[in-house]
C-alpha cells in the first residue's frame, strides 16, 4: 500500500458530493463512516434520478422505456466488467451482498453432501460466514474456521493446508477486514482452494473503494461487492466465473429466466439503482489516464490510494499518541485500507460517537460491524467493540486533524 503524500484535488472532489454540504451544530459535518456506506458522488444521484424522471419501465417490453432499462443494466453489467476485471455476462445484481450470498450459498449447497466441508475466516463481516454456515447446516457439512492472530491482527496461515484440504467444497474469504482495516493476502488461500478443488469466494465489499481489484488474476471464482460502499447506491454485485454461473442451480420463480446472470436476479431488479452504478466506477475513471477504462479506473484508483493513505497514516499516527486511546490495527508493514479501529479507555464507544457528532459534527461509528467474531476474539465486544473512523476521498487534511482534536478534548 501507497501512503507517499500527493497532490490531490480534494476541493474537486469534495465538489462532486452533494452531501459534504450538510450542517449539524452549525458546522460542518465530517463523515468518517464511510465502511458502513459511503457518500453518493453527484452523477450516481443524477442518473438514478433521470431514470425515474424519463419513464421507468420492466424488463422485455416492446416500447422504449423498456429497452432503456435494458440498456441501463447493460452499461451497469460493462462498468463492474472493467471495474473487477471480468466479463460483463458474469455480473449480477441483488439487494445487497448478504442477499446475493444466500442465495449463492444456498445454490452451491444442493450439491454437496453429508461430510464435505467449508472454510471460513474469523476476520470476516459475518455476511461472508453465516450464509455458509446456514447452508453447511442444512447439509450436514463441517465448517472449519482459519483463526486470527491476536498479537498480528492477521490470519493465522499456519494449518491452511489441513484447513483446507480434499473434503473442502468453499473457501469464503474476505479481502479486506472492514472492522481494522487489514488487508489479506488472497495467494495461499486460491492456490490451497485450486489444489484440492474448492471454490473461493471473496467479499470485497470493503476492498472495492480503496483497492483495484482483478478477479480472475487472484483466481477468485465468486467475487461479491456492493456499490453503495463506493459512492453509489444500495446495490449488491456478484462476479461468478463463467464455468460456475452456468452450474449455479439458484432458487427462484418457474417463470424466471434460467439463463445467467439473470437467474440470479430473483423478481424486479432496483432498476434506477442500477442506473448508479456505471457513474459511481466512472467517478474512480475520472482521476486516471489511458485508452481504455479499465486502465483509466487503475490509475485513478492508485491516486486516490495514495491520498486516502497519506490521510490514514496521520490519524493513526494522531490517535496513538493520545494517552488512553488503543488503535487496533495490524502491524505498519501489513498493508490496510484508511480504515482506523480504535477504543478510549473509561468510555464506551457509542458514547465517544455520540459526543463526536453533538460536540464536533463528526459523523462516526461504533460497534463489531458485524465482524463479530474478530470482536468476540479480540475481547472487545463486551466494552462495545471499536470506534470506527474510515477516510474516502473526499476526507481532508483538516477533517482528520478536527477528529484528533476530538479525541483530545475527551
Amino acid at each position: 500500500m501507497k501512503s507517499t503524500k500527493t497532490t490531490f484535488p480534494i476541493t474537486e472532489v469534495r465538489e462532486q458530493f452533494p452531501a459534504l454540504a450538510r450542517m449539524y451544530k452549525d458546522k460542518p459535518v465530517a463523515y468518517f463512516d464511510g465502511p458502513g456506506g459511503s457518500q453518493v458522488v453527484r452523477s450516481a444521484i443524477e442518473a438514478i434520478s433521470a431514470y425515474m424522471e424519463r419513464g421507468g419501465a420492466n424488463l422485455h417490453g416492446s416500447f422504449p422505456s423498456s429497452w432503456e432499462t435494458e440498456e441501463t443494466i447493460s452499461e451497469a453489467r460493462l462498468a463492474v466488467a472493467d471495474f473487477l476485471n471480468v466479463q460483463a455476462k458474469e455480473v449480477a445484481f441483488g439487494a445487497n451482498m448478504t442477499t446475493l450470498t444466500i442465495a449463492i450459498a444456498n445454490a452451491l449447497g444442493k450439491n454437496f453432501k453429508v461430510g464435505d466441508e467449508i472454510v471460513v475466516t474469523e476476520m470476516d463481516h459475518r455476511a461472508n460466514v453465516d450464509p455458509w454456515i446456514m447452508m453447511a447446516e442444512d447439509r450436514g457439512l463441517t465448517v472449519r474456521w482459519v483463526k486470527v492472530d491476536t498479537e498480528t491482527k492477521t490470519l493465522d496461515l499456519t494449518n491452511l493446508d489441513k484447513l483446507i484440504n480434499d473434503k473442502t467444497k468453499i473457501v469464503a474469504v474476505g479481502m479486506a477486514s472492514n472492522a481494522i482495516g487489514t488487508i489479506v493476502d488472497l495467494q495461499p488461500f486460491a492456490e490451497r482452494a485450486k489444489k484440492v478443488g474448492a471454490l473461493l469466494v471473496a467479499d470485497a465489499v470493503h476492498a472495492a473503494p480503496h483497492l483495484p481489484i482483478d478477479r480472475d488474476r487472484l483466481q477468485i471464482d465468486i467475487l461479491l461487492c456492493s456499490a453503495y460502499k463506493f459512492f453509489g447506491p444500495h446495490i449488491g454485485i456478484a462476479a461468478i466465473k463463467e464455468e460456475v454461473f452456468q452450474q449455479l442451480e439458484p432458487y427462484k420463480l418457474t417463470t424466471s429466466p434460467a439463463y445467467y446472470p439473470d437467474k440470479l436476479e430473483t423478481g424486479t431488479q432496483n432498476h434506477e439503482g442500477i442506473a448508479g452504478i456505471r457513474p459511481a466506477i466512472e467517478f474512480f475513471a475520472g482521476f486516471g489516464q489511458g485508452e481504455t477504462r479499465r486502465a483509466r479506473i487503475l490509475s485513478g484508483m492508485e491516486r486516490i490510494e495514495v491520498y486516502e493513505n497519506s490521510l490514514a497514516h496521520r490519524l493513526r499516527e494522531g490517535l496513538s499518541a493520545i494517552e488512553g486511546v488503543t488503535v487496533t490495527q495490524a502491524a505498519a508493514n501489513v498493508p490496510k485500507t484508511p480504515t482506523v479501529a480504535f477504543q478510549v479507555q473509561g468510555i464506551e464507544p457509542a458514547e465517544i460517537c455520540k459526543r463526536l457528532a453533538e460536540e464536533h459534527s463528526i459523523f462516526a461509528a461504533a460497534g463489531h460491524f458485524y465482524a463479530s467474531t474478530l470482536g468476540d476474539v479480540l475481547g472487545l465486544n463486551d466494552s462495545g467493540g471499536w470506534v470506527r473512523a474510515g477516510l474516502a476521498p473526499y476526507s481532508t487534511e483538516e477533517e482528520v486533524e478536527r477528529l484528533i482534536g476530538a479525541i483530545k478534548s475527551l
